[in-house]
């Protein structure tokens, strides 16, 4: 194995002359280091070495943030195909169900077995890019574990009732149609 000094003499960058004085002067660093105990501290050595260590800290931050959109680009696949699997017909469309998406109320057109589906909670509207989808409420919750956000109704079916409730026995509709 050639020597860094050698490669450097064959290519004529530097003289015998410097060459010797380097290693006399390197020489002579390690006897006062010997004698002294102390070891001297290389400046260029410890900042290669802190350079070093930034590189590595700076490369494991942007392997997380890869990794973080890695995971989140497989999950909306994963939901993209739930949606596109599992879509439900909407029917005939001739009644207009009105549900809340963020702050905006929005409306889709179902049919009537549709409506009555949505309101016992069979059904859910879920958000997928710009258009609202009808899933089975299994699948519904199965979103909801990954993205709560795109899960915009769901219906829960009251099955306890109030034994002393006076009111129990009027039946107050989900959806009224004026």
């Amino acid at each position: 194995m050639v020597s860094l000094q050698e490669q450097l003499l064959k290519a004529g960058l530097v003289d015998k002359k410097k060459v010797k004085q380097a290693n006399h002067e390197k020489s002579r660093q390690k006897k006062i280091e010997l004698r002294s105990g102390t070891q001297s501290v290389d400046e260029a050595k410890a900042a290669a070495i802190e350079t070093q260590r930034k590189n590595a800290e700076r490369a494991r931050e942007l392997n997380a943030q890869r990794d973080a959109a890695a995971n989140e680009k497989a999950v909306m696949a994963q939901i993209a195909q739930m949606v596109e699997n599992n879509r439900q017909s909407k029917g005939a469309g001739d009644i207009a169900y009105n549900f809340t998406h963020g702050n905006k109320v929005e409306r889709i057109y179902v049919s009537a077995a549709v409506q009555k589906q949505l309101m016992a909670g069979n059904l859910v509207i879920v958000c997928h890019g710009s258009a609202a989808e009808l899933v089975p409420r299994v699948i519904a919750d199965k979103i909801a574990e990954r993205a709560p956000s795109l899960v915009v109704k769901v219906n829960k079916t009251r099955t306890e009732t109030d034994v002393d409730d006076p009111y129990a026995a009027f039946q107050i509709p989900d959806d009224f149609t004026w």
